[in-house]
Protein backbone atom coordinates (compact mmCIF):
# COMPACT_ATOMS: atom_id res chain seq x y z
CA UNK A 1 0.00 0.00 0.00
CA UNK A 2 1.75 3.19 -0.96
CA UNK A 3 1.14 6.03 1.50
CA UNK A 4 -1.40 8.87 -0.28
CA UNK A 5 -3.55 5.29 -0.76
CA UNK A 6 -3.01 4.73 3.19
CA UNK A 7 -3.48 8.58 3.96
CA UNK A 8 -6.44 8.61 2.21
CA UNK A 9 -7.77 5.51 3.91
CA UNK A 10 -6.77 6.74 7.17
CA UNK A 11 -8.83 10.09 6.67
CA UNK A 12 -12.00 8.27 5.52
CA UNK A 13 -11.89 6.04 8.41
CA UNK A 14 -11.52 8.72 10.46
CA UNK A 15 -14.54 10.66 8.92
CA UNK A 16 -16.46 7.96 9.00
CA UNK A 17 -16.20 6.89 12.43
CA UNK A 18 -16.65 10.98 13.57
CA UNK A 19 -19.95 10.74 11.31
CA UNK A 20 -21.06 7.87 13.67
CA UNK A 21 -20.32 9.17 16.88
CA UNK A 22 -21.94 12.75 15.85
CA UNK A 23 -24.91 11.19 14.98
CA UNK A 24 -25.27 8.83 18.22
CA UNK A 25 -24.55 11.12 20.27
CA UNK A 26 -26.12 14.98 19.34
CA UNK A 27 -28.94 13.18 17.96
CA UNK A 28 -29.51 9.16 19.23
CA UNK A 29 -28.60 9.40 23.28
CA UNK A 30 -30.97 12.58 23.85
CA UNK A 31 -33.95 11.06 22.28
CA UNK A 32 -32.92 7.99 23.67
CA UNK A 33 -33.54 6.24 20.38
CA UNK A 34 -32.44 2.63 20.19
CA UNK A 35 -31.73 0.72 16.96
CA UNK A 36 -30.10 -2.21 18.63
CA UNK A 37 -26.24 -2.65 18.38
CA UNK A 38 -23.84 -1.35 21.14
CA UNK A 39 -25.21 2.12 20.95
CA UNK A 40 -28.75 1.39 20.98
CA UNK A 41 -28.17 -1.20 24.48
CA UNK A 42 -25.96 1.71 26.05
CA UNK A 43 -29.58 3.81 25.56
CA UNK A 44 -31.75 1.09 27.55
CA UNK A 45 -28.89 0.21 30.32
CA UNK A 46 -28.93 4.35 30.87
CA UNK A 47 -32.72 4.44 31.06
CA UNK A 48 -32.32 1.40 33.41
CA UNK A 49 -29.34 3.03 35.32
CA UNK A 50 -29.90 6.82 34.93
CA UNK A 51 -26.89 7.81 37.00
CA UNK A 52 -24.25 6.61 34.45
CA UNK A 53 -24.27 8.04 30.84
CA UNK A 54 -24.94 6.48 27.33
CA UNK A 55 -21.48 7.96 26.06
CA UNK A 56 -20.27 5.64 29.31
CA UNK A 57 -21.99 2.99 28.69
CA UNK A 58 -21.38 2.78 24.79
CA UNK A 59 -17.39 3.27 25.48
CA UNK A 60 -17.17 0.57 28.24
CA UNK A 61 -18.92 -2.02 26.17
CA UNK A 62 -16.95 -1.12 23.01
CA UNK A 63 -14.00 -1.94 25.05
CA UNK A 64 -15.18 -4.70 26.75
CA UNK A 65 -16.02 -6.01 22.83
CA UNK A 66 -12.11 -5.25 21.91
CA UNK A 67 -11.30 -7.06 24.77
CA UNK A 68 -12.93 -10.07 23.93
CA UNK A 69 -11.27 -9.68 20.22
CA UNK A 70 -8.08 -9.88 21.67
CA UNK A 71 -8.81 -12.80 23.69
CA UNK A 72 -10.53 -14.94 21.16
CA UNK A 73 -9.12 -13.85 17.90
CA UNK A 74 -6.02 -13.32 16.22
CA UNK A 75 -4.43 -10.06 17.71
CA UNK A 76 -4.68 -8.70 14.56
CA UNK A 77 -8.11 -9.40 13.95
CA UNK A 78 -8.55 -6.00 12.81
CA UNK A 79 -6.58 -3.03 12.76
CA UNK A 80 -9.18 -0.95 11.05
CA UNK A 81 -11.80 -2.20 13.86
CA UNK A 82 -9.28 -1.52 16.55
CA UNK A 83 -8.31 2.17 15.13
CA UNK A 84 -12.62 2.76 14.80
CA UNK A 85 -13.48 1.20 17.73
CA UNK A 86 -11.25 3.22 19.86
CA UNK A 87 -11.68 6.21 18.35
CA UNK A 88 -15.60 5.96 18.29
CA UNK A 89 -14.78 5.73 22.54
CA UNK A 90 -13.17 8.13 22.85
CA UNK A 91 -15.06 10.72 20.62
CA UNK A 92 -18.21 10.17 22.47
CA UNK A 93 -16.49 10.49 26.00
CA UNK A 94 -14.68 13.92 24.07
CA UNK A 95 -18.02 15.21 23.24
CA UNK A 96 -19.65 14.15 26.20
CA UNK A 97 -16.88 16.50 27.87
CA UNK A 98 -17.00 19.64 25.09
CA UNK A 99 -20.95 19.43 24.74
CA UNK A 100 -22.88 18.31 27.48
CA UNK A 101 -26.36 17.53 26.55
CA UNK A 102 -29.43 17.75 28.52
CA UNK A 103 -32.22 17.71 26.35
CA UNK A 104 -32.39 16.54 22.73
CA UNK A 105 -31.32 19.64 20.72
CA UNK A 106 -34.44 20.36 19.08
CA UNK A 107 -38.36 19.25 19.62
CA UNK A 108 -39.01 17.82 16.48
CA UNK A 109 -38.04 14.28 17.67
CA UNK A 110 -39.06 12.57 14.22
CA UNK A 111 -36.68 14.88 12.28
CA UNK A 112 -33.74 14.14 15.14
CA UNK A 113 -34.47 10.28 14.19
CA UNK A 114 -33.87 10.44 10.90
CA UNK A 115 -30.41 12.39 11.64
CA UNK A 116 -30.13 9.69 14.32
CA UNK A 117 -29.90 6.86 11.05
CA UNK A 118 -28.59 8.90 8.45
CA UNK A 119 -25.21 10.25 10.34
CA UNK A 120 -24.60 6.62 11.31
CA UNK A 121 -25.30 4.59 8.36
CA UNK A 122 -23.04 6.95 6.39
CA UNK A 123 -20.60 6.47 8.52
CA UNK A 124 -21.09 2.98 8.97
CA UNK A 125 -21.21 2.58 5.17
CA UNK A 126 -18.06 4.39 4.61
CA UNK A 127 -16.22 2.45 6.79
CA UNK A 128 -17.45 -1.11 5.94
CA UNK A 129 -15.99 0.27 2.17
CA UNK A 130 -12.85 0.01 3.74
CA UNK A 131 -13.46 -3.02 5.61
CA UNK A 132 -13.29 -1.23 9.11
CA UNK A 133 -16.29 -0.78 11.59
CA UNK A 134 -16.43 0.57 14.97
CA UNK A 135 -16.51 -2.54 16.82
CA UNK A 136 -19.23 -3.86 19.46
CA UNK A 137 -21.74 -6.50 17.76
CA UNK A 138 -19.23 -6.58 14.35
CA UNK A 139 -16.46 -8.16 16.84
CA UNK A 140 -19.08 -10.39 18.24
CA UNK A 141 -20.14 -11.27 14.88
CA UNK A 142 -16.24 -12.93 14.14
CA UNK A 143 -16.64 -14.34 17.61
CA UNK A 144 -19.95 -16.10 16.50
CA UNK A 145 -18.58 -16.79 13.26
CA UNK A 146 -15.32 -18.89 14.80
CA UNK A 147 -16.49 -20.60 17.27
CA UNK A 148 -20.14 -21.69 16.04
CA UNK A 149 -22.43 -22.66 12.90
CA UNK A 150 -24.80 -20.04 13.77
CA UNK A 151 -26.11 -17.51 10.70
CA UNK A 152 -24.36 -14.43 12.22
CA UNK A 153 -26.50 -11.90 10.22
CA UNK A 154 -29.87 -13.50 11.79
CA UNK A 155 -28.50 -13.78 14.94
CA UNK A 156 -27.16 -10.20 15.30
CA UNK A 157 -30.66 -9.11 13.68
CA UNK A 158 -32.44 -10.76 16.37
CA UNK A 159 -30.35 -9.45 19.00
CA UNK A 160 -30.86 -5.62 17.52
CA UNK A 161 -34.60 -6.53 17.52
CA UNK A 162 -34.43 -8.03 21.11
CA UNK A 163 -32.79 -4.37 22.22
CA UNK A 164 -35.10 -2.40 20.38
CA UNK A 165 -37.77 -4.28 22.00
CA UNK A 166 -36.43 -3.62 25.06
CA UNK A 167 -37.27 0.30 24.91
CA UNK A 168 -41.27 -0.35 25.73
CA UNK A 169 -39.56 -1.90 28.94
CA UNK A 170 -37.24 1.09 30.23
CA UNK A 171 -38.82 3.84 28.28
CA UNK A 172 -42.26 5.36 26.85
CA UNK A 173 -44.12 4.50 24.09
CA UNK A 174 -43.67 6.87 21.85
CA UNK A 175 -39.59 6.18 22.33
CA UNK A 176 -40.38 2.59 21.34
CA UNK A 177 -42.24 2.92 18.38
CA UNK A 178 -39.57 5.23 17.17
CA UNK A 179 -36.63 2.90 18.04
CA UNK A 180 -38.63 0.34 15.72
CA UNK A 181 -38.80 2.96 12.98
CA UNK A 182 -35.03 3.68 13.41
CA UNK A 183 -34.15 0.38 13.13
CA UNK A 184 -36.16 -0.35 10.00
CA UNK A 185 -34.73 2.85 8.47
CA UNK A 186 -30.88 1.81 9.44
CA UNK A 187 -31.53 -1.26 7.74
CA UNK A 188 -32.55 -0.16 4.69
CA UNK A 189 -29.99 2.80 4.19
CA UNK A 190 -27.06 1.00 5.22
CA UNK A 191 -27.19 -1.45 2.26
CA UNK A 192 -28.04 1.09 0.10
CA UNK A 193 -25.18 3.82 0.98
CA UNK A 194 -22.90 1.13 0.84
CA UNK A 195 -24.27 0.07 -2.73
CA UNK A 196 -24.03 3.63 -4.07
CA UNK A 197 -20.86 4.33 -3.06
CA UNK A 198 -19.33 1.40 -4.98
CA UNK A 199 -21.82 1.68 -7.97
CA UNK A 200 -20.39 1.25 -11.52
CA UNK A 201 -21.67 0.59 -14.87
CA UNK A 202 -21.32 -3.02 -16.26
CA UNK A 203 -21.23 -2.01 -20.50
CA UNK A 204 -21.48 -4.45 -22.94
CA UNK A 205 -22.13 -3.66 -26.60
CA UNK A 206 -22.39 -5.49 -29.79
CA UNK A 207 -20.79 -3.64 -32.69
CA UNK A 208 -19.43 -3.98 -36.06
CA UNK A 209 -17.00 -1.88 -35.35
CA UNK A 210 -14.24 -3.17 -32.52
CA UNK A 211 -11.44 -1.24 -33.44
CA UNK A 212 -13.68 1.93 -33.29
CA UNK A 213 -15.22 0.98 -29.88
CA UNK A 214 -11.66 -0.15 -28.54
CA UNK A 215 -9.42 2.96 -29.04
CA UNK A 216 -12.46 5.09 -27.64
CA UNK A 217 -12.62 3.13 -24.14
CA UNK A 218 -8.89 3.04 -24.61
CA UNK A 219 -7.80 6.51 -25.46
CA UNK A 220 -10.83 8.54 -24.44
CA UNK A 221 -11.91 6.74 -21.11
CA UNK A 222 -8.41 5.71 -20.15
CA UNK A 223 -10.39 2.14 -19.22
CA UNK A 224 -9.85 -1.29 -20.55
CA UNK A 225 -12.58 -3.99 -22.29
CA UNK A 226 -12.42 -7.68 -23.58
CA UNK A 227 -13.92 -8.12 -27.08
CA UNK A 228 -14.83 -11.44 -28.44
CA UNK A 229 -16.51 -12.84 -31.26
CA UNK A 230 -19.71 -13.32 -32.00
CA UNK A 231 -22.86 -14.20 -34.11
CA UNK A 232 -26.00 -12.49 -34.61
CA UNK A 233 -29.41 -15.59 -33.71
CA UNK A 234 -31.37 -14.15 -36.49
CA UNK A 235 -29.05 -12.39 -39.22
CA UNK A 236 -26.01 -14.76 -38.60
CA UNK A 237 -23.80 -11.89 -39.30
CA UNK A 238 -20.67 -11.77 -37.35
CA UNK A 239 -20.26 -9.44 -35.11
CA UNK A 240 -17.91 -8.19 -31.57
CA UNK A 241 -19.21 -8.02 -28.19
CA UNK A 242 -17.29 -5.58 -26.33
CA UNK A 243 -17.23 -5.89 -22.21
CA UNK A 244 -15.67 -2.98 -20.03
CA UNK A 245 -16.49 -1.57 -16.47
CA UNK A 246 -17.04 2.05 -16.09
CA UNK A 247 -17.76 5.11 -13.73
CA UNK A 248 -21.63 6.63 -14.53
CA UNK A 249 -20.26 9.68 -16.44
CA UNK A 250 -17.43 7.28 -18.72
CA UNK A 251 -21.03 5.00 -19.21
CA UNK A 252 -22.78 7.90 -20.69
CA UNK A 253 -19.79 8.82 -22.47
CA UNK A 254 -19.36 5.55 -24.23
CA UNK A 255 -23.36 5.38 -24.93
CA UNK A 256 -23.41 9.15 -26.72
CA UNK A 257 -20.17 7.93 -28.58
CA UNK A 258 -22.02 4.72 -29.72
CA UNK A 259 -25.04 6.44 -30.82
CA UNK A 260 -23.64 9.24 -32.48
CA UNK A 261 -20.93 6.57 -34.64
CA UNK A 262 -23.47 3.10 -34.61
CA UNK A 263 -26.91 3.44 -34.22
CA UNK A 264 -27.95 0.18 -34.61
CA UNK A 265 -25.33 -1.12 -31.92
CA UNK A 266 -27.07 -2.86 -29.34
CA UNK A 267 -25.88 -1.67 -25.75
CA UNK A 268 -26.40 -2.91 -22.24
CA UNK A 269 -25.87 -1.25 -19.24
CA UNK A 270 -26.42 -2.75 -15.85
CA UNK A 271 -25.21 -1.00 -12.28
CA UNK A 272 -22.86 -3.19 -10.36
CA UNK A 273 -21.60 -2.12 -6.67
CA UNK A 274 -18.92 -5.20 -6.85
CA UNK A 275 -16.37 -4.82 -9.41
CA UNK A 276 -12.96 -5.98 -8.29
CA UNK A 277 -9.58 -5.52 -10.01
CA UNK A 278 -7.27 -3.06 -11.40
CA UNK A 279 -9.16 0.57 -10.80
CA UNK A 280 -11.69 -0.88 -8.88
CA UNK A 281 -12.23 -2.89 -5.59
CA UNK A 282 -9.31 -4.52 -4.28
CA UNK A 283 -9.56 -8.28 -3.21
CA UNK A 284 -7.16 -7.09 -0.29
Amino acid sequence: MDWKRGLREFILLTLGTALVAVGVYFFKFPNHISTGGVTGLAVVLSAAFPAVSSSTFASVINLAFLTLGFLFLNKGFGLRTVYCSVLFSALLSGLEWLCPLAAPLTDEVLMELFFAVIFPALGSAVLFNLDGSTGGTDILAMILKKYTSLDIGMALLCVDVLIVLSTFLFLDLKTGLLSVLGLLLKTVLVDNVIESLNRKKSFIAVTSHPEEVRGYILNTLHRSATLWRAEGAYSHEGRWVVLTALSRHQAVALRRYLRSTEPEAFMLILNSSEIFGKGFLRVS
